[in-house]
């Protein structure tokens, strides 16, 4: 197996970037870069049979990855979680083909694991030996224990009311922890501040390539899984956006390679009631976002008070015919225990956010019962201690 990565694309004004040296944004317009492969060539010698007898890892899919030496890749077995059929929960609310990606079960319970193992893998090759980054807090734990395996010195900043079993289990993979006042843009600022000082390289949000490389396996992995036909509805929660952005990437790569055909699922961004600048843009019929003043919610994932992509986080829904809804935090905590109750998950506060979306889609009738739709757990709700010992879950 080996990768088909040729180069890197602005996102926004197509500028080609090499692929061969560590890159961040785009040199032109300061936007997000993608990483482009030779899909022609993977596609006349790779089969989706081919897949089945690969390792239950997200690294099944190693030729669409950026990782050009196989020694370089650092793993902690993480990706292809499972997709559940909510049986008992679809039916009470009216959707008998509801599925759930449980992301739960990777490596320090959450998705992040997925974009910042491929990032660390990259930055590995690359021969680079600090990184930084700002977090929400799960984002800082997965970069953490990755960087731990890869020798890598490390150095999070995340707000000060991050959930503390975030900041313990960053510490305890030996990362640099900073605690900043405010939300996760301040910690951008801080550690922009301190840049040059630690001369280490970061890893934000979409401001490198590769983070986004690890998430597009989200939709590789649930297409696989739904023999190659992809769900009417996706319903996704979107802080930062690489999730999203990363499965449209993925759909269009698997339509290249003709794996799947050109029809999309209605890409459906859910945030909190508390922080929601990519639903209020989308009403307002904006391209981009407005900074969001005083968030606050139990999903500190969502806590993103303006994503650095968010042009084309709101694009994606556009073109896809989808939409972006609030939930407000009771209805996040109404929707923990419901999930927990009928199917014997316990989610996140993010996941859950998914679950109480369904109401307010079904309300408007964007979703109907023949349709198949895909919400996502994307941590344990173990994580979020704080949130379980609040009022309503005694």
């Amino acid at each position: 197996m080996k990768s088909f990565l040729t180069h890197l694309e602005c996102s926004s004004c197509r500028d080609l970037h090499a692929a061969d040296q560590a890159q961040t944004v785009c040199r032109k317009c300061g936007k997000s870069l993608l990483a482009r492969y030779d899909l022609a060539q993977a596609g006349q010698l790779l089969t989706k049979t081919s897949l089945l007898s690969r390792p239950s890892t997200l690294w099944r899919y190693r030729e669409f990855l950026p990782i050009v030496r196989e020694e370089n890749i650092v793993t902690l077995g993480e990706g292809f979680t499972p997709l559940l059929h909510l049986k008992k929960l679809g039916v009470k609310i009216g959707l008998p083909s509801l599925w759930l990606k449980e992301e739960a079960l990777n490596p320090t319970g959450s998705f992040k694991a997925r974009g910042l193992c491929v990032a660390v893998s990259k930055a590995k090759e690359f021969g680079i030996a600090k990184v930084l980054m700002p977090t929400a807090g799960n984002a800082g734990s997965a970069l953490a224990a990755y960087a731990a395996q890869a020798g890598m010195e490390t150095h999070v900043f995340l707000p000060s009311d991050t959930p503390q079993i975030n900041k313990r289990e960053i510490q305890a993979y030996g990362a640099h922890l900073v605690e900043v006042s405010g939300t996760i843009n301040d910690a951008t600022k801080k550690m922009n501040e301190m840049k040059n000082q630690l001369s280490g390289f970061d890893l934000s949000t979409l401001k490198e390539p590769y983070r986004l490389e690890g998430k597009k396996t989200l939709g590789y992995e649930f297409a696989e899984q739904m023999n190659w036909k992809l769900p009417d509805v996706i319903v996704y929660p979107t802080g930062g956006g690489t999730g999203i952005i990363g499965m449209w990437k993925a759909f269009d790569e698997l339509e290249a390679l003709s794996w799947i055909g050109p029809e999309r699922p209605r890409m459906v961004v859910v945030q909190s009631t508390g922080c929601a600048p990519i639903v209020k843009a989308w009403d307002q019929g904006k391209s981009e976002s407005d900074f969001w003043e005083k968030p606050g919610t139990v999903a500190a994932g969502l806590r993103v008070p303006k994503p650095f992509a968010d042009w084309l986080i709101l694009r994606i829904i556009q073109e896809t015919h989808g939409t972006a809804v609030a939930v407000s935090d009771d209805e996040i905590r109404d929707a923990i225990l419901r999930l927990a109750h009928t199917e014997g998950i316990l989610p996140c506060p993010e996941g859950a956010a998914t679950v109480a979306a369904l109401d307010h889609l079904k309300r408007k009738n964007f979703i109907s019962p023949e349709q198949t739709v895909v919400v996502f757990n994307t941590a344990s709700g173990l994580k979020y201690a704080e949130v379980l010992s609040g009022a309503g879950f005694g």
